[in-house]
């Protein structure tokens, strides 16, 4: 590594260090999340208030972990099914369950923004959003309608956010219970808190689960408003706490849930990929010996057949060398002009003078001279040479050209 990269690396290394040191000093912003989970602390968990509940005397909670339709299939005890969420829509088969248990003398509690559409048609409501006057931004109030719980001064929100209120048909057969109003003007009030018999039960509806938050309960004494609404619930009745329509329910996405889930492992793991990251820029460049350039092996096939040749000629096998010379002759015909040597006739140098280009005298005068020296045992240097002057003449006048 060359001094630049080095200085190149140590900068972006201080860099790295100083963002790390920014963010862990820097502190976590309100997650303002609603989950309404019974173990969640964040502003709008319901820790402080099922916390609070389950330490009261004379009740007695089951909490449920399935949709309410598999619950009821069971055949649910007598009491109170009690939602918490953002959220609570229920198709209409668990719906229908749901109303044929509260019908035989249960009662339904639903604290959420969204309640299911269907719910509401039964009941004849609308759910509507509070729209202030002049478009000012207000901070909800509530408050209750029965005399004996209502308070001089509402309990406030400190938080401003979207105020919802149930709109009633002509024909609803409800019970207002409390009301919210954002603009400080006790006429402009509207219901958030409704009852309504169904059967021999009863249906509570409220719009507003907000005031179940931790960040609401913890402010001034707005954790009588809880206490207040739970009075209408009859006392000592089993209660069923659905942890299954919850928008903050816990579950992991990712196996990398551990590390970063923890402040400390998370970055680890960011120093750790940032170093791969690294080592491949700056590490990863070749750094074995270079491999040796290896010739292939030479065609050493022309100088085995010289060192052959020179042989024969070293021991004068002449006789040897012209039928060797003969038959790689006859052979190149075979090969070349796909012509039979097997029978040497007027045929056979018709075609061949056609292929070769030579004429049929000089082919004839070719084998003349084959035969005359192939038979002639007595055969030197010289019937060679001018055996082999002869073969190769034909060849390179072969079809006027010759050949390279």
């Amino acid at each position: 590594m060359g001094k630049t990269s080095k200085l190149f690396f140590a900068a972006f290394l201080l860099l790295v260090i100083f963002l790390t040191y920014l963010e862990a000093t820097e502190p976590e912003p309100v997650n303002w999340t609603p989950s309404y989970m019974s173990d969640d602390k964040i502003p709008l968990g319901s820790f402080v208030f099922y916390d609070s509940w389950k330490n009261t005397e004379n009740w007695k909670f089951e909490e449920i972990d399935v949709p309410p339709f598999e619950k009821l299939s069971d055949s649910l005890e007598n009491g109170t099914y009690f939602f918490l969420n953002n959220a609570v829509y229920f198709d209409q088969d668990e719906l229908n369950k749901l109303l044929d248990w509260v019908s035989n003398g249960n009662h339904l509690f639903i604290s959420a923004r969204g309640i299911s559409p269907e719910l509401l048609d039964t009941l004849h409501l609308e759910n509507k959003v509070f729209i202030p006057k002049n478009d000012l931004s207000s901070k909800p109030q509530l408050n209750f309608e029965n005399s004996a719980l209502k308070k001089e001064n509402d309990f406030k929100f400190k938080n401003e956010f979207s105020s919802l209120y149930f709109h009633q048909k002509d024909s609803a057969q409800i019970e207002v219970l409390g009301k919210i109003n954002i603009q400080g003007d006790e006429k402009n009030s509207q219901p958030n808190f409704i009852r309504s018999d169904f059967g021999k039960g009863k249906i509570y509806l409220h719009n507003t689960p907000e005031a179940f938050g931790n960040y609401f309960l913890l402010s001034n004494k707005n954790y009588e408003y809880a206490e207040n609404i739970l009075a209408y619930m009859e006392m000592g009745n089993q209660v069923f706490l659905d942890n299954y329509y919850k928008a903050g329910k816990t579950y992991y996405s990712s196996p990398l849930y551990i590390l970063l889930s923890d402040t400390r492992l998370k970055w680890a793991y960011y120093f750790l990929l940032a170093g791969c990251v690294l080592f491949i820029i700056f590490e990863g460049k070749r750094k074995q010996r270079s491999i040796p350039v290896v010739d292939p092996l030479k065609n050493q096939s022309y100088e085995y057949a010289k060192t052959v040749g020179n042989l024969y000629l070293e021991e004068k096998e002449y006789e040897e060398l012209i039928s060797k010379k003969v038959n790689l002759f006859l052979e190149y015909i075979r090969l070349q002009y796909k012509i039979s040597t097997k029978t040497i006739d007027e045929e056979f140098y018709t075609l061949l003078a056609a292929k070769s280009g030579n004429s049929v005298a000089s082919g004839k005068k070719l084998f003349e001279k084959i035969e005359k020296l192939s038979n002639n045992k007595s055969a030197g240097k010289s019937e060679f040479y001018e055996l082999s002057e002869a073969i190769n003449n034909f060849k390179s006048h072969s079809n006027g050209k010759r050949n390279k």
